[in-house]
């Protein structure tokens, strides 16, 4: 049990005795589940939808 630092000890040799990449793809699967996109991979899209908000924001008030 990892309760304690050497439970967890423990733990981490018996991970790595089954399988020594155990930690490896641990750290393969969240760096695949990242999605980073939107504005930080696309400025010209950033850019766009700033211009958008912008005219939204200085449109007249409607009459209904």
């Amino acid at each position: 049990m990892a309760g304690t630092k050497a439970g967890g000890l423990k733990a981490r040799e018996k991970n790595l005795s089954r399988d020594p990449n155990f930690y490896a793809k641990i750290g393969r699967k969240g760096g695949m589940n990242g999605h980073t996109g939107g504005f930080a991979a696309n400025p010209e899209l950033a850019r766009i939808a700033g211009a958008k908000g912008g005219r939204i924001s200085r449109r007249s008030k409607k009459t209904a």
